[in-house]
């Protein structure tokens, strides 16, 4: 197929997304809304993610196809609604890249010579936050784990942090022994959602936040950290059950014995 020129290839998806919501376009497309879609978007952003990790470029191609996707639906329905449009998107993000870039289009005066003064700069100029305070402009929508790394950051460059990690490790360490005694408080809250059971929920609250700024001050991406942890104990629980296969056995079947021997066993090197 002849390569269209870059306007020609956007401008054929957006209007195949606007014959998509159409009134004699498609009926699940034309059903949805914001709320609806918002599930997709998420997904999709996790799975670009994963294709970076697993360094599958081909697949990071078709996965950024369809993140663009989410942005060209959300466009459309706000078009529809006389709010805004792709055009509008796309125009202000130019404005914002270059309003926030002077010292590549501001002139040789503006010049910066390394990644951390242009972040600075990057940050200066976003303008006042709709929050105002240190934290200001952390958004409460994010997802818990790059919320609770981007408050210790903040809060780090303020200067209120650890040191060092180890001082971390402490607190994580506090914060284990608190999550005990809520526990031992309410030994059925867990279960039953009896007196108490908000007690275990904040312990457990802040072990996660202090797991991250650990992670921080260890300079470990918390997100890339757990989604390795999740793909380990993917491959893990897989040959788990080919070894039951192999045995004629049922995962239902296993004892909690044999389950314990076969994990122990999934961890050795292959």
């Amino acid at each position: 197929m002849p390569e269209m020129p870059l306007e020609t290839e956007f401008r054929r998806a957006v209007e195949i997304m606007a014959r998509l919501r159409s009134p004699d376009g498609c009926p699940w497309d034309r059903a949805q809304d914001f709320d609806s879609i918002r599930p997709y978007t998420l997904e999709e952003t996790y799975e670009v993610l994963e294709a970076i990790d697993r360094c599958d470029w081909k697949g990071l191609e078709e996965e950024l196809g369809d993140l663009l996707l989410q942005v060209l639906f959300y466009s459309q329905m706000a078009g529809e609604q006389g709010w805004f449009d792709i055009r509008d998107v796309v125009h202000g993000l130019a404005e914002k890249l270059i309003y926030r870039h002077p010292h590549v289009f501001a002139g040789a005066e503006g010049r910066l010579q390394d990644a951390e003064s242009a972040l600075a700069r990057w940050e200066d100029r976003k303008g006042p936050a709709k929050e105002t305070g240190l934290l200001g402009g952390i958004g409460r929508g994010l997802p818990a784990l790059l919320e609770a790394r981007k408050i210790g950051a903040r809060a780090g460059r303020a200067g209120f942090d650890w040191p060092h990690a180890e001082g971390i490790l402490r607190k994580l360490e506090e914060e284990i022994a608190e999550l005990r005694h809520a526990m031992a408080q309410a030994p059925q809250a867990p279960a039953a959602g009896g007196d108490g059971s908000a007690g275990v929920e904040e312990e457990i609250g802040d072990i996660l936040f202090t797991a991250v700024n650990l992670a921080r001050k260890l300079e470990v991406d918390p997100e890339l950290a757990l989604k390795q942890c999740n793909r380990k104990f993917r491959a893990r629980v897989a040959l788990m059950e080919a070894s039951l296969a192999a045995q004629g056995k049922a995962w239902e079947s296993a004892s909690a014995a044999e389950l314990e021997t076969l994990w122990q066993a999934s961890k050795q090197p292959r």
